[in-house]
């Protein structure tokens, strides 16, 4: 098994190092394959909101110096030639093997595949490839895809599903396991572009909290061909 951790929340007087190993002390370094969080100011985030950095230039130093990736979510819904063009010095940055971005935008995967190739470019979970055809397609484009949590729990889907090493599941599972309609997506794409917006949710905070958190059966997973993992950080018992 190999994972794609969660930096969310992590404080700032706090190395990466030393947040992997209180936070996540369940999970050997050998088996993380990248953090993903906001670096730099940029309006392709998308996911979450951006509010400051979740990792500094140290922390993805002392990363790579452990040979562990960096993650970078450009999940922004919305995503112009322009922007691209203005996000150059940061994708320029990070461009090394070893390190990744997540997109949900087509023609953003395509320009940075063809600017930026040592990037491994991964399809977000936000892309809800949620049939066999989408997975063939987004595989066309990416070099790995999300699925879906609620996909975790469909053993003969996931069975029957092609290139099981280009496909990354969920360890753990939220308040978007059950979801019924993921507002909040779209919603943080356009407060990240920083000018105006609001955060939406089509679920109260209770309901949230009465589903909490769960993990998955990963020997289960791993046992039908699955071997890459996105692990997310509890927040209290929401998950959010």
């Amino acid at each position: 098994m190999i994972f794609t951790i969660s930096a969310r929340s992590k404080p700032k007087d706090v190395p990466v190092m030393d947040f992997l190993e209180i936070s996540y002390p369940q999970i050997k370094l050998t088996e993380i394959d990248s953090v993903f969080g906001f670096v730099e100011k940029s309006t392709l985030y998308g996911g979450r909101q951006y509010v400051e950095p979740e990792l500094t230039d140290d922390d993805v130093k002392q990363l790579n110096k452990n040979k562990i990736g960096l993650r970078i979510p450009f999940t922004n819904h919305y995503a112009t030639k322009e922007e691209f063009e203005e996000n150059r010095e940061l994708l320029e940055k990070y461009h090394k093997k070893g390190n990744a971005v997540i997109v949900t935008n087509d023609d953003l995967a395509k320009w940075i595949r063809a600017d930026y190739p040592r990037y491994r470019i991964e399809a977000s979970v936000i892309k809800n490839i949620n049939t066999h055809a989408k997975i063939r397609d987004a595989m066309e484009i990416y070099d790995t895809v999300v699925l879906p949590m609620h996909l975790n729990q469909d053993l003969e889907f996931l069975k029957k599903a092609k290139n099981k090493k280009r496909i990354t599941l969920f360890a753990n599972a939220g308040c978007a396991l059950n979801c019924p309609s993921k507002i909040c997506y779209p919603s943080v794409s356009k407060y990240n572009k920083f000018q105006g917006g609001e955060f939406k949710c089509s679920q109260t905070l209770k309901y949230r909290q009465l589903n909490g958190m769960i993990d998955f059966n990963l020997d289960e997973l791993v046992g039908i061909g699955f071997t890459r993992f996105k692990l997310l950080r509890s927040r209290g018992k929401t998950g959010f």
